[in-house]
């Protein structure tokens, strides 16, 4: 993997920059691609496995399958919750956050909805990712 410094710090592999841009334009396929290739290469990352729950998690929401956007979304925070309160540039406090809000408002009464009802569903909400140098940032 090819790497790049954030700000003259730590080095990233380029994928992980690429994710930010597909997770904040709302391209979670993407960044499951882009996150499982780095996963693969080390799979005890499991910091790596809850970002790749959490876009998965969003995905399936999308597309109606609420269930499995709740599984994905526990698993993301079991996974996440062991790197806060901040890990490679990101603030796992407000991730976590997120990840709370999305599982209050995910109907816990219903497992899928047809893409064409997607739309029904109580709209989760937004987290823009910023890639920081430190936690004073």
């Amino acid at each position: 993997m090819i790497g790049m410094k954030a700000g003259g710090g730590m080095e990233y592999p380029m994928e992980y920059y690429q994710f930010f841009i597909s997770f904040n334009e709302g391209d979670y396929y993407t960044c499951h691609d882009l996150l499982e290739e780095m996963w693969m290469t080390d799979k005890s990352n499991y910091f790596l496995k809850g970002l790749l729950q959490l876009s998965v998690a969003v995905y399936h929401y999308e597309y109606g399958n609420v269930k499995g956007a709740r599984v994905m979304m526990e698993a993301a925070r079991t996974y996440l919750t062991d790197y806060r309160p901040f890990h490679w540039g990101i603030d796992l406090e407000r991730v976590c956050s997120f990840i709370e809000a999305c599982l209050r408002r995910m109907p816990k009464e219903i497992d899928r909805v047809s893409f064409e009802k997607v739309d029904s569903l109580p709209e989760l909400p937004e987290l823009i990712l910023l890639l920081k140098e430190n936690e004073e940032e």
